[in-house]
């Protein structure tokens, strides 16, 4: 007859320091005795020992280093096989879109570029072209090419950044020193155009701050002209290298059909076989008047999300090359609607430029009532501006449609069925912003 065993945890005296013990410790010892093992004192139906089919909870951040900023995710795992994944946000959360309804129109771009702070020049493009399409005004042709070049360089910056991260994340840290030393060239020029590294406030409403300086040209040469070693030097190490494949290939798989249901877009949408890029499909800009392909995936999985933004960078390098050629002379903002502040130089001239410029700035710029949708192809996908105007100096309502937040959808279909090791590759793919996600 088996004997029966109570389980009883071992307690310590008042007086001795308080250890952790475990209710189970020679459980298999006993097990293979062929006793009867209970807690003593369990509420009826309650399970007495735990079995070997339950599954286990455990929190991914909000400080993993791993996670593309403060994220958070609750992972349900079978093992190390993960089940269920819901990813929790809000952790960054600044109230971009309620405070731009509270800013004029001049000073709406200071807040936009901050959301997406690895491509800060596309948050303020978006928020300018939404701006300009209400006031119904035409820019001028070297202010769009302008926004052309620095977006597209900014697209390059951005994707060398993910090449960076997306190294680190699997332990390959030689890349995370290759690609921030990439990104730190193309950050010194944005300093020179604007001022600033990060956050720039260089594309406003009317056109852009300031016009390119003197050399940009040649600094713009050196970049193109080095960047496409440094790209053959990548694929060395990690395109067609074995561990890389192995980390990659097959993991986090996404479907066409599941990608539209989700609505991701960007890379993650073009990985699985969709040709959708915004810059082909929706033109803005001058972008019908360049040359360029649309890269796509075939598998859908974070290899070919790897593998199409280092093809990214080398189409960007193309429609570069084809904007310096194409830049033409002219203004750099709008000089004859009262859109942009006058030029320094007049306001000592003229008392209507002086008039023009103190109503600017202390009236702000007031645009006529509608509402409007404009989207454009970020680093990430599609990033929307919805703005409606109720005829005064500021949105009535401003709302971003961003495209992190939009393809962290996709995370729970992506870890589905995959190894929690493999989990920070999957995000790690997705190359998510918090700060766009929270806003």
């Amino acid at each position: 007859m088996a004997k029966t065993v109570d389980l009883i945890a071992e307690t310590a005296e008042p007086s001795q320091e308080m250890q952790p013990r475990s209710l189970t410790s020679g459980v298999e010892a006993l097990r293979e005795e062929g006793a009867v093992l209970r807690i003593p004192n369990l509420p009826e139906g309650v399970d007495e020992l735990p079995t070997e089919d339950e599954t286990m909870i455990i929190n991914m951040g909000p400080q993993h280093p791993s996670t593309h900023g403060v994220l958070r995710l609750m992972l349900e795992l079978d093992g190390e096989t993960v089940l269920r994944s819901k990813p929790i946000i809000g952790y960054l959360h600044t109230g971009m879109e309620k405070t731009g309804e509270d800013l004029t129109y001049l000073q709406g771009t200071t807040n936009t570029t901050r959301m997406d702070y690895l491509a800060p020049l596309f948050n303020e493009l978006v928020f300018s072209l939404a701006a300009e399409k209400l006031l119904d005004v035409e820019i001028p042709e070297r202010a769009t090419w302008i926004r052309m070049l620095m977006t597209e360089l900014n697209r390059i910056s951005s994707h060398f950044t993910f090449l960076a991260t997306n190294g680190m994340d699997l332990g390959a840290s030689t890349m995370m020193i290759f690609g921030f030393r990439e990104r730190e060239a193309l950050l010194a020029f944005f300093e020179k155009c604007s001022g600033l590294r990060m956050n720039h406030n260089y594309i406003r409403v009317g056109g852009v701050a300031a016009d390119l300086p003197d050399g940009w040209r040649d600094d713009v040469l050196f970049l193109l002209d080095d960047l496409p070693e440094r790209l053959i030097d990548y694929d060395t190490l990690f395109t067609g290298q074995t561990i890389w494949q192995e980390r990659s290939q097959g993991v986090g798989v996404l479907t066409a059909d599941e990608a539209i249901a989700l609505g991701v877009t960007g890379p993650i949408l073009r990985a699985t076989g969709v040709p959708w890029d915004l810059r082909r499909t929706m033109p803005y800009l001058f972008y019908d008047q360049v040359d360029f392909d649309v890269v796509v995936g075939t598998y859908g999985d974070t290899f070919d999300r790897y593998a199409i933004r280092v093809n990214e960078i080398r189409e960007s390098i193309r429609i570069v090359r084809q904007i310096l050629e194409r830049l033409p002379k002219g203004d750099y903002r709008v000089q004859d609607k009262k859109v942009t502040p006058p030029p320094r130089a007049r306001i000592d001239e003229s008392m209507e430029a002086l008039i023009h410029h103190f109503k600017l700035f202390t009236e702000g710029l007031k645009v006529p009532e509608g509402e409007v949708y404009v989207p454009i192809e970020s680093p990430r996908g599609e990033l929307g501006c919805y703005m409606v105007s109720d005829g005064t100096a500021k949105p009535y309502r401003m709302h971003i449609r961003g495209p992190s937040f939009v393809n962290l959808q996709a995370l729970p279909h992506l870890m589905h069925g995959g190894l929690v090791a493999d989990a920070v590759a999957v995000i790690s793919s997705c190359d998510p912003v918090l700060g766009e996600v929270d806003r």
